[in-house]
């Protein structure tokens, strides 16, 4: 394959990694909204999150197996059109139910799309360029999740003033119900799904073969890694992590609305995005670190003023408050990529299959804020969020009791230091 259509490839895999954090990372800045417009209580309101996320839990392993068989481009093609079906359903038929299966479905095509696009950027750029091209991927992931709070608050704001002086936004209020302006975002993520099917089937795609390490592996596998005490515990570290970052970008906004009298659409979204606009910059300063610090004390540190950012946020004044939560997604920044690489680094075969098992941790992300909106309705939001102090105390665990195989390579200060005055 020709360089150029390499480069084509990458940007459609930049595309998509930014598709997938738009259409995931709303959630939050949508929650306050949501549960006044259906009259939820907080457990209800945590179906949400569970609806989309569980579906990770659910289709990654299955996904990988549907990869080997049929192929990147018609696999990207179905998880496209299983959005689009979710987000259109929704959109003509408003109802909570419809709501919660229609999350279901969009999760199902997100996680799809997580399973297909690494491998595929593996090849598409070069193993060589592999952990830059990754990194840049996260940045366009942690992008999009900034800008989808920012777009919510934008519909929401005009259709609700009846904006008729712009026609996007007029024929966008003819669309949604009365007192709904935020359904427009789903009308939003069906044109988006649609834009994505057609540029996916104009593309044409290298072929990909699967390394060992990649591939979904075999039903032995599966068994002979869930012998090993350190899967387990890792598939929690995943769990725990997703259902913290989750548990404190979904509740946010309607907890600052809730204590603090934080407007939902405007302050509350806003909030939302920076907790993901910090989360990317730390992940920048993540990387460096780990350049110079073993991965396990990074962790440590970073999981320490992550419980004292979250403990702010929690008890601090308004004030103090708003700019807290947001700050906790900057320690929250390098979690996932420690917990994976300190995991896969922890067994020295069979690295897809775990690599499968830790992908349906991400269900951790839907479990937790069922657990959060139940505790919610028996005490309080506040109370309620406590919760996530033992899931940081578990990933702060890690840190204590992981002995990876192989440690990440840091630079030696002291050799650098020889060299230079040498």
């Amino acid at each position: 394959m020709k360089s150029k259509h390499n480069y084509l490839i990458i940007g459609l895999i930049m595309l998509i990694f930014f598709v997938i954090s738009f259409m995931t990372n709303i959630l939050g800045a949508l929650n306050p909204s949501v549960s006044a417009s259906y009259t939820l209580n907080e457990t209800m309101a945590g179906i949400l999150p569970f609806s989309f996320f569980i579906a990770y839990g659910l289709i990654s392993i299955p996904a990988g197996f549907a990869l080997e068989r049929w192929g990147e481009k018609r696999l990207m093609i179905f998880a496209f059109l299983l959005s689009l079906t979710g987000a259109l359903v929704f959109a003509f038929i408003p109802h909570f139910g419809i709501f919660a299966g229609s999350l279901f479905t969009i999760g199902m095509g997100m996680a799809i799309l997580q399973v297909v696009i690494n491998p595929l950027l593996r090849v598409a750029g070069g193993e060589e360029h592999y952990a830059f091209n990754s990194v840049l991927a996260q940045l366009v992931f942690g992008a999009a999740s900034f800008l989808s709070p920012q777009m919510y608050s934008y519909l929401v704001t005009n259709i609700d003033k009846h904006n008729g002086s712009e026609p996007f936004i007029g024929f966008l209020d003819h669309l949604v119900p009365s007192s709904m302006s935020w359904v427009s975002v789903y009308w939003i993520f069906a044109a988006i799904s649609l834009l994505m099917v057609v540029i996916v089937s104009l593309v044409r795609f290298p072929k990909v073969e699967l390394k060992e390490d990649e591939k979904v592996g075999s039903r032995d596998s599966f068994i002979i890694l869930l012998h090993n005490k350190y899967v387990i515990l890792f598939f929690l570290g995943i769990f725990a992590y997703v259902g913290t970052e989750q548990g404190i970008s979904y509740w946010m906004s309607k907890f600052l609305s809730q204590y603090h009298g934080f407007n939902p659409e405007t302050i509350g979204a806003d909030s939302v995005a920076y907790f993901w606009g910090l989360m990317t910059l730390g992940n920048i300063l993540g990387l460096a670190l780990l350049k110079i610090i073993d991965s396990k004390i990074v962790l440590r540190w970073f999981t320490f003023f992550a419980i004292v950012s979250l403990t702010v946020g929690l008890f601090a004044n308004s004030n103090i408050s708003l700019y807290a939560f947001p700050i906790s997604g900057f320690f929250l920044s390098v979690m996932y990529p420690i917990i994976i690489s300190l995991a896969l680094n922890s067994v020295d075969k069979h690295h897809g299959s775990f690599a499968g098992i830790l992908m349906t941790g991400i269900m951790g992300g839907a479990i937790i804020q069922l657990i959060i909106g139940f505790l919610s309705d028996i005490f309080s939001l506040k109370t309620a969020m406590l919760f996530l102090f033992i899931t940081l105390g578990y990933i702060y665990s890690i840190s204590l009791w992981a002995k990876p195989l192989i440690n990440n390579k840091t630079l030696d200060m002291k050799e650098l230091f020889n060299k230079k005055h040498n």
